[in-house]
């Protein structure tokens, strides 16, 4: 017995035209037969495969788990069609549906190097919620447009301040999206519909937000970075790394669209108030530690007294209040290692490396989302056994269920986060000045890395081992890259391989007690480092 049944949605079309779709579906799907609709299902995975696909050798678990992670991201925005991805994408009803910062942040680098339509699809549903975001924006007395930090259709759906919009970065973490995405696609449709609205509406927002001290330098007072255990605070190094880079975005994409961005109100006076802003943004550092503040004063609070903390008083928002937070050295979740992963340029590899030893011995990851940046910053500044270890707990987030809540929804941004800290981390995949650049290292108990990103319109293959990266060029005549900042021209006759060169690496970070990566070696099949 064969049962066939279609079903349509529109928040646009009428219900005759809605139930039109249907009729149509129903019809095609009969003609078709149900080998023809495995067959259409089949080549559709087949052709995301060839743009996706990650192997690794050495661990049959995080092998199974990225792929289990690649098939639910796409999942949830593959047939987004100017909606929002939320939280738990399609699999349960955490978060009753709603759409975060999870979704820019993590869930939308992914898609624009394995998916990039969907990225599009996630991006023009912002655009078309900037009326609301406009309208939250001059509700608090703002310019420029206020996205919501917690939303279904474009409305801030979140009831506490401090936790909810006070997170403006949200506005640089959309920007940021944006940004990614035309530079891995040239889509110029997009950059002047949808790419320049957003930007110049979330950069107008950060003028507004911020001041200029007596000094000149520009300050963003009052807010709240990724870590929630750290709210209302002036200068956090993530909001303003992210909001300056959002600002100069901005800024050049005005240059490139004059006319366009005159219908928008932008004249030369505002561009030039973007770029000085930009250029005069404070980034709190402590000179006799030499690390920089997650955010200003951060590093005079007083320590959270780890060694009494039980294990079974984690996570630390549902046993102690948040006052008592807020004013100690306790970060929930990556902050400023996550301003590493994504502004590393602002950074030099020693104070990458002091800043993470540093805030690794305050971050007690009381969010999935803290694992994969974590993950990346190990890797890049050489603690590659711990860089595996935040890998495992990223990839077995929802396989394993070790928060315990998988009944109410898959983690999506977590499943990102596995092919984020194996491409971004032991791959080393950046965007260096229009170009696509790797820095690959492999920890010990992984012998081979392989994956297949597009960039351009090129599928590029990237084949790694402990002493040898080889790129191929699948599609296209050619294609430059970086490889540990050399650059090479790949054709589509012959792969080029280089040696990885050794990676530098100091002492080993400490995590708070109790609160190191669960180790993967013997007890989980794979050898010990």
């Amino acid at each position: 017995m064969e049962k066939i049944v279609a079903h349509g949605w529109s928040a646009v079309r009428s219900a005759p035209a809605v139930h039109d779709q249907v009729d149509a579906a129903l019809a095609a799907a009969t003609s078709t037969g149900w080998e023809g609709l495995v067959a259409d299902q089949r080549q559709y995975l087949d052709d995301f495969w060839s743009r996706s696909d990650v192997e690794v050798d050495g661990d049959a678990e995080i092998q199974q788990a990225v792929r289990f992670a690649l098939f639910h991201v796409l999942q949830a925005g593959a047939r987004g069609e100017a909606r929002a991805l939320p939280a738990k994408g399609l699999t349960g009803p955490g978060y009753d549906g709603h759409c975060f910062w999870d979704t820019e942040t993590f869930v939308l680098p992914v898609l624009t190097y394995t998916a990039p339509q969907a990225v599009e699809q996630a991006l023009r549903w912002r655009n078309s919620t900037l009326p609301a975001a406009q309208e939250r924006a001059r509700q608090l007395g703002l310019q420029g447009s206020a996205f919501p930090w917690r939303t279904i259709n474009g409305s801030e759906c979140s009831g506490y301040w401090p936790a909810g919009t006070a997170a403006f970065h949200i506005n640089a973490d959309i920007a940021d999206a944006v940004v990614r995405y035309i530079r891995a696609t040239c889509d110029e449709a997009f950059e002047k519909d949808v790419g320049l609205p957003l930007l110049v509406e979330t950069a107008r927002l950060w003028r507004s937000l911020g001041h200029h001290d007596h000094h000149g330098d520009f300050h963003i007072d009052g807010v709240t970075g990724p870590d929630e255990y750290s709210a209302i605070s002036d200068d956090n190094v993530y909001t303003n790394l992210m909001a300056q880079h959002n600002l100069r975005a901005a800024a050049t994409l005005v240059e490139r669209h004059p006319d366009l961005a005159a219908t928008l109100g932008v004249d030369d006076e505002e561009t030039a108030a973007w770029r000085d802003a930009a250029t005069r943004m404070t980034l709190p550092y402590n000179e006799e530690l030499g690390v920089h503040e997650q955010s200003a004063g951060f590093t005079g609070h007083q320590l959270w007294d780890f060694a009494h903390t039980q294990e079974d008083q984690y996570p630390l928002m549902l046993h102690f209040p948040y006052f008592d937070l807020y004013r100690k050295q306790v970060v929930k979740q990556a902050d400023l290692v996550l301003a590493m992963c994504l502004r590393g340029n602002a950074f030099t590899p020693e104070e990458k490396a002091r800043n993470f030893a540093y805030y690794e011995q305050l971050t007690v990851r009381d969010s999935s989302l803290s694992a994969c940046g974590q993950a990346v910053m190990a890797a890049e500044v050489g603690h590659m056994r711990l860089a595996y270890d935040y890998l495992g707990e990223a990839a077995m987030m929802d396989l394993s269920d070790l928060e315990g809540n998988t009944r109410n929804g898959l983690h999506i941004a977590s499943l990102a986060g596995t092919w984020f800290a194996l491409v971004i981390g032991f791959g080393g995949m950046r965007e260096v000045d229009g170009l696509v650049a790797f820095s690959p290292r492999l920890p010990e108990q992984m012998g081979r890395l392989a994956f297949t990103v597009q960039f351009r319109g090129h599928r590029l293959r990237v084949d790694i081992t402990r002493t040898t990266a080889t790129y191929t060029l699948l599609d296209g005549e050619s294609q430059d890259i970086l490889h540990c900042d050399e650059r090479l021209t790949l054709t589509s006759e012959r792969p080029e391989s280089r040696p990885i060169p050794p990676i530098p690496t100091g002492p080993a970070p400490e995590q708070p007690a109790g609160r190191s990566p669960a180790r993967r070696g013997r007890a989980t099949g794979h050898p010990e480092a």
